[in-house]
């Protein structure tokens, strides 16, 4: 059970989705305080619909759903002769695609807080994604307000500051409750000297993107420790790339929650709009089904219409895979795996259904015969790519582990953008920030020492290289006594040709698999291909910002195996069925 006693998981969130309710359990809601709040959002009106109508007349039923469980889901308790209200649900996180009127409801839902709200001089935020976001936030709450005789005289707009006030008397004080709500765009310092009572985060995949939304997100949850009343709302839709950093954990909470998997102490309340598994990746992709389409679109018929969605659709598959690919996840909710750009390497298309998250570099160890390292050097603004490709002793299947390094000070300063994507895989245990990069020369070194005394290496041409800039790396395995003969510079450009295209081929048939790292995914939605004569290459400028480098590694491993190598010691195996 959750939080003193209430249970926030649902597991029949699927068969609620196909018959049209909102995907939440049924909850002990104070029927009082969640009708109040369905009262107040259903008398304000919508600026930019002819007629101006109520949101009483033309919004779902879902949104008073979520309205009446974020007011509604109190405690009441009396201390001390004054009735202390407690909110059970403190955070709802809302994953709702595009054109599903994310925006205008936030507004309604900011001006709801204000009117339930009885705590003089605490603030509320709506934070939006960019700055046209929040200005159009603003012009449907200012709107909204304006619209409503008895909303004009209660509160003070005041536009160049984006700020709402309330300046209903406190009958205690005999003075102006002043509790604000501002609407900011997202900037690091949005909440600075802010100690919000209410927030509402919209598109936390897109904040996500930045280095510093996890500080954002925690400094303003840190906020709303000292208020029992204290609600936190995320409205979000799907990633249009692969999930990372702060937007794919609590994501991953959310799901957690609502299948039960959490629920001790949570007060996360999840409305996920999204299709089960069995739908979203299935390799058929069910979900170009139409008839599956009304399970994640609550406002259809209103704001989003099937017919305009059929035709956009149509519009954007008839460009590619990559343009299909990002529709998808922007209008029905579907989780992008890999980028599949149209340059993309032909391995991608894959890469997910070779992985094996069960394959440890342990189990590689146990079940080879022999192994192959790759190693990408890179530089101190670059990262340190690293691969083990092994032979299973009985089914000869390729197994591959990855690993990566960066040069903290360096990466974190001159690549910015990507640094969420790399502080989830440090999370992960597949990438490392090391002060000083001599720190992953040694650990590379001790592990190609581990696969020595496992007899796993062949004699000769056992580690394949860029041979740029891997001084430091050679030196570091001379001194555990690597000869010249167990390294073997591997030439890239066109010459890495066979790999490119040969591992494709064997990820395809299943004789490649891998350990399911996110780092490697990654590094696989990255990889762009261009061709130059017979050859097809994969370089670091053709795949820009996003870092292919584990990728080549693996590249210079798969050039090793092709050899068919043999171990230097011969080695008595068990066959586990891995």
């Amino acid at each position: 059970m959750s939080f003193e006693g209430w249970d926030f998981s649902c597991p029949d969130w699927e068969v609620k989705l196909r018959n049209g309710q909102t995907p939440i359990p049924d909850l002990p809601i104070d029927e009082v305080e969640g009708g109040c709040a369905v009262d107040y959002y259903n008398k304000l009106r919508l600026p930019d619909v002819p007629g101006q109508p109520t949101l009483g007349d033309v919004s779902g039923e879902w949104f008073r759903d979520i309205v009446r469980a974020a007011f509604g889901a109190v405690h009441k308790a009396d201390l001390k002769g004054t009735t202390v209200l407690h909110r059970m649900v403190g955070e709802l996180f809302l994953l709702v695609p595009k054109k599903n009127s994310k925006t205008t409801n936030s507004a309604a839902l900011g001006i709801t807080w204000l009117l339930m709200n009885t705590r003089p001089n605490v603030d509320g935020i709506i934070v939006g994604p960019t700055q046209e976001v929040a200005d159009k936030c603003f012009e449907q709450a200012s709107s909204m307000i304006k619209l409503d005789p008895y909303l004009e005289k209660r509160f003070q707009v005041i536009d160049h500051k984006k700020t709402i006030i309330d300046l209903k008397i406190n009958e205690e004080t005999g003075k102006p409750r002043n509790a604000k709500l501002k609407i900011k765009s997202f900037d690091r310092k949005v909440v600075t000297g802010s100690i919000p009572a209410f927030a509402i985060i919209d598109e936390l995949h897109v904040m996500a993107q930045s280095h510093v939304a996890s500080k954002v997100l925690a400094q303003i949850r840190g906020g709303m420790i000292t208020n029992p009343e204290s609600l936190l709302v995320i409205i979000t839709t799907q990633s249009d790339g692969t999930p990372t950093g702060v937007f794919k954990e609590e994501l991953d909470y959310a799901r957690a929650v609502r299948d039960g998997a959490i629920s001790d102490d949570v007060r996360m309340l999840p409305v996920l709009y999204e299709f089960p598994e069995k739908i979203q990746a299935a390799e058929n992709k069910p979900w170009r089904d139409t008839k599956h389409w009304p399970m994640v679109l609550p406002n259809l018929g209103r704001s989003v219409f099937l017919e305009r969605l059929k035709s956009e659709y149509r519009t954007a598959r008839e460009k590619g895979i990559e343009s299909e690919t990002v529709w998808a996840s922007q209008h029905l909710n579907i989780q992008i795996g890999l980028g599949l750009h149209t340059d993309r390497w032909a391995g991608a298309d894959y890469w997910l259904k070779a992985a094996r998250p069960e394959l440890t570099f342990e189990a590689i160890i146990a079940n080879s015969d022999v192994c192959v390292v790759g190693i990408d050097g890179g530089g101190l603004d670059d990262l340190l790519g690293f691969g083990v490709l092994g032979r299973h002793a009985e089914t000869r299947i390729w197994q591959h582990w990855g690993r990566a390094w960066g040069d903290a000070a360096f990466v974190r300063e001159r690549r910015k953008s990507i640094i969420p994507f790399l502080e989830q895989f440090e999370k992960d245990g597949d990438f490392e920030f090391v002060d000083d990069l001599q720190e992953a020369y040694e650990e590379i070194a001790e592990i190609c020492v581990q696969l020595r005394e496992a007899g796993l290496l062949p004699e000769a041409d056992g580690i394949g290289m860029d041979p740029e800039g891997v001084g430091p790396i050679v030196d570091a395995l001379i001194e555990r006594e690597f000869e010249i003969e167990d390294i073997r510079a591997i030439s890239q450009g066109y010459k890495l040709n066979a790999a490119i295209k040969s591992a494709p081929v064997k990820l395809k048939n299943g004789t490649f698999v891998h350990c399911g790292q996110p780092v490697m995914a990654w590094c696989v939605s990255n990889a762009k291909t261009e061709n130059r004569g017979n050859a097809q290459i994969v370089t670091k400028a053709a795949s820009g910002t996003g870092k292919i480098d584990p990728l080549m590694a693996l590249f210079d491993a798969v050039q090793l195996m092709s050899w068919n190598p043999v171990a230097a010691r011969s080695r008595a195996f068990e066959y586990t069925g891995m």
